[in-house]
């Protein structure tokens, strides 16, 4: 690990450009402009909180992901959760009750958190957890969502809790989208767009790029369309395979330099969306920021995770404070012992050194 790179303000910095691009993005919507005219300042004082932390010799993340449900209605093509087991059709009775992750973003909104990505499965599905997130105005919480459950009293709690933020999954165009999520999947998103668009509400959308897609959903055709309907925010999530089966779905090094170009040539084109990339160059923040670095995972039964795709944990929230989660030996071990920063072929660290990190958490 390079003890000269200072993740704390490589962290700070991304939060405050993404706050700043988010502002820029609802200027010309008076509601979300004062929501993230707000946020702006909770963010702040998150960052002088985290500070704190740091200045004790104690990490704490920018970011949370929560999956927040393991079941899920779709079996979207190559999906690397339900290859992983961590999304099933029945959710089980082990799942984190609504109560407990309400405890949870109490604690990271103590911590200092500034945003937490609710995943699932499907976390639609969890109604009353979404409820319990847009009570906490001082955490963006971008909603990982496949569309289908959007209904009119989601609506509603959309525009009334501004800290909520749809992001929606599409793959590309309807042929596109349906060929991967299903039939008429591409249309109900579509109908989505419109509704949130009419009732002046901020979404985003989530691209898996994959070997199929990588430069249809770059281009202008797509990102237009999707800007006119009013999305704000495009996240790209590299394809990261979990099996043998599904591996001709991650892009090569040379798909990710042209991903990563065509973000470049996006962000310098004066476009009000955000884009985002995971995990993007990790070059560029010295190494993969997963594991506490730059953000962690908490999996639907309360498992701490160094992330999505490296499902392994060694402490359970269940048993202990989200602050003493982010001291697991899982965690503390992937980051001084220099893995995260380790030369791959690129994509997820994690994934390509699984076996390293399953040694790990044997303590061997």
């Amino acid at each position: 690990m390079d003890k000269g790179f200072d993740i704390q303000a490589y962290m700070t910095k991304g939060v405050e450009n993404i706050v700043a691009d988010a502002v820029r993005a609802t200027f010309r919507n008076p509601r979300e402009a004062a929501f993230m005219a707000k946020f702006a300042l909770a963010s702040k004082s998150a960052s002088k909180r985290r500070r704190a932390f740091a200045d004790k010799g104690e990490h704490i993340p920018a970011f949370l992901i929560a999956s927040i449900t393991s079941k899920c209605n779709l079996h979207c093509a190559g999906c690397y959760s339900r290859c992983s087991n961590a999304t099933v059709d029945s959710a089980p009775v082990c799942q984190l009750t609504d109560e407990q992750w309400a405890k949870i973003f109490d604690e990271a909104d103590e911590l200092g958190i500034s945003f937490i990505l609710l995943a699932g499965g499907e976390p639609m599905l969890r109604r009353g957890v979404i409820k319990a997130a847009g009570r906490k105005a001082n955490i963006l919480f971008p909603v990982f969502t496949n569309g289908t459950y959007i209904d009119d009293e989601y609506f509603k709690l959309l525009d009334r809790c501004r800290n909520l933020i749809p992001i929606m999954s599409i793959e590309g165009g309807k042929d596109t989208t349906d060929k991967r999520r299903g039939e008429g999947i591409y249309d109900k998103l579509i109908a989505n767009m419109d509704e949130m668009k009419k009732r002046g509400l901020i979404f985003g959308a989530s691209v898996t790029v994959t070997t199929k897609n990588y430069r249809e959903v770059v281009s202008d055709e797509f990102l237009g369309g999707l800007a006119k309907r009013g999305c704000k925010a495009v996240i790209f999530v590299e394809y990261v395979p979990v099996t043998s089966d599904s591996k001709e779905l991650a892009p090569t090094d040379a798909e990710r330099e042209f991903l990563q170009g065509e973000l470049l040539r996006l962000r310098q084109n004066g476009s009000e969306m955000v884009y985002v990339s995971f995990p993007g160059d990790e070059k560029s923040s010295g190494g993969c920021v997963a594991a506490g670095r730059g953000f962690f995972h908490i999996n639907s039964h309360g498992g701490a995770e160094p992330c999505p795709f490296s499902p392994y944990s060694d402490i359970n929230v269940k048993d202990t404070s989200l602050r003493e989660a982010l001291r697991s030996s899982l965690f503390m071990a992937l980051q001084d012992g220099g893995l995260l920063a380790d030369d791959h072929e690129g994509g997820c660290v994690l994934y390509e050194k699984r076996e390293q990190v399953e040694k790990l958490l044997a303590g061997k």
